[in-house]
């Protein structure tokens, strides 16, 4: 669960640092910001900067829930062979 939190709030920081830059840039080249058009392309951009900047959190995250996953299907083949054991005895 941390490695979630922290990758998402990377992840939010990002975007959110790089739309005041894109809006930022805007309202220097015209006088009116068009919040919408900024939002996308700040979506756009922070997605593709995330792939490069945070890929050691969202690595870390993967492999948490891999762990977690390998875990959960370990304790229901576990469950599985049990209830086929007491089937057959």
């Amino acid at each position: 669960m941390k490695d979630f939190v922290i990758y998402t709030a990377l992840r939010l920081g990002l975007f959110l640092l790089t739309w005041g830059a894109v809006t930022g840039a805007w309202l220097l080249i015209t006088d009116r910001a068009a919040l919408g058009l900024t939002f996308l392309i700040a979506f756009v951009l922070s997605g593709i900067g995330s792939y490069f900047v945070l890929s050691g959190p969202r690595e870390r995250l993967a492999r948490h829930v891999e762990e977690r996953a390998g875990r959960a299907t370990a304790a229901f083949e576990e469950r599985r062979a049990r209830e086929d054991a007491d089937d057959q005895s």
